[in-house]
């Protein structure tokens, strides 16, 4: 497996951005392609939040991934968990031909550096639909673990 890198989504990346979201694989679980591609084009304004990053195998775009403070999310599905700290993340592989190989633990482990670079952070929570048990699999292989109150995963630093 080579080296995965995380770099900033930069304008000519959103035109592959949306491409992926329309992917039968990205989109069972990326609903509203819309609000994301709005949310990508807003990224230096309304949306400047969210740290959106192009990941990269040897130089070549292969997925994308997101982390943001939750607070300035205006979500509320934290349960009872302290906002306060709080990150979350979104991650996809976008090209097919890098599925179930193992990048996405990879993705994650990259984002979970990137988060604790802030000084205040404290977790990280994730909300994955149950079904894409992909995902919940890679999260708890990745050191979270789920939280049965409010039905999220969550990794304490």
């Amino acid at each position: 497996m080579g080296k995965l890198l995380l770099r900033q989504l930069r304008n000519e990346d959103v035109a592959l951005f949306e491409k992926w979201l329309y992917t039968p694989h990205v989109a069972k679980w990326y609903h509203d392609p819309l609000d994301w591609i709005d949310e990508v084009k807003k990224r230096n304004d309304e949306f400047s939040f969210l740290h959106h990053f192009m990941v990269e195998l040897e130089g070549k775009p292969i997925g994308f991934c997101q982390y943001y403070e939750y607070r300035h999310s205006g979500e509320d599905w934290h349960g009872n968990t302290d906002i306060n700290g709080t990150y979350s993340i979104d991650y996809l592989i976008g090209d097919t031909e890098y599925i179930g190989k193992g990048f996405g633990k990879n993705i994650i482990q990259l984002l979970i550096k990137e988060i604790k670079l802030h000084k205040y952070a404290k977790r990280i929570i994730v909300q994955p639909e149950q079904e894409n048990k992909a995902s919940c699999n890679t999260l708890l292989s990745c050191g979270f673990s789920f939280d049965t109150v409010n039905e999220i995963y969550i990794m304490e630093f």
